[in-house]
């Protein structure tokens, strides 16, 4: 079996799960944050709506400078509505996944490096980066997320099993 063969299924119902939390945020709340040193609701939830995108650029390209010659990427500008969230994460969940069906085995298995000025941060295999950096990283902000419906007594999806406002069993 390909290596994207056994991916594809995780990444599906990964997503799934994503796009069910990204459902429950409100319009209204999108400028809601558990502290001020936290990100905002809609800004975490168009964080993770973009998450998907960095699988273009795990299977497109052996690197990421994240401050090329010092100077920080930009950041991605917040969704406005739990509408336009909903298409930004649809779209790049629909790229990723091409990207993901279209990727060899070989490619998969080639190193691919994130750097911030030039300076290497790590070097994993692209499939570890898909793992870790994109499907991972996309849980634990979709479990962060989970939180914040939780404190605005917005009822949290099940994922893995039930949740106090979910019994899917």
């Amino acid at each position: 079996m390909a290596l994207s063969d056994a991916l594809l299924p995780e990444f599906d119902l990964e997503m799934k799960n994503t796009r069910r939390t990204l459902e429950r945020v409100p319009d209204d709340k999108f400028d809601w944050k558990p502290h001020e040193k936290s990100t905002s609701m809609g800004g975490l939830a168009t964080h993770i709506s973009n998450i998907p995108n960095w699988v273009s650029y795990t299977i497109g390209q052996d690197s990421l400078d994240l401050a090329p010659e010092g100077k920080s990427l930009p950041s991605a500008e917040p969704a406005k509505s739990q509408s336009d969230l909903l298409n930004l994460f649809d779209s790049n969940v629909s790229k990723a996944r091409a990207a993901i069906a279209e990727a060899s085995d070989a490619e998969l298995m080639k190193n691919w490096t994130l750097l911030s000025n030039g300076k290497q941060l790590l070097t994993l295999p692209k499939i570890a980066v898909l793992r870790s950096f994109v499907m991972n990283h996309e849980i634990h902000h979709r479990a962060q997320l989970g939180v914040y419906l939780r404190l605005n007594d917005i009822p949290v999806p099940s994922i893995y099993g039930p949740s106090a406002d979910e019994n899917p069993f």
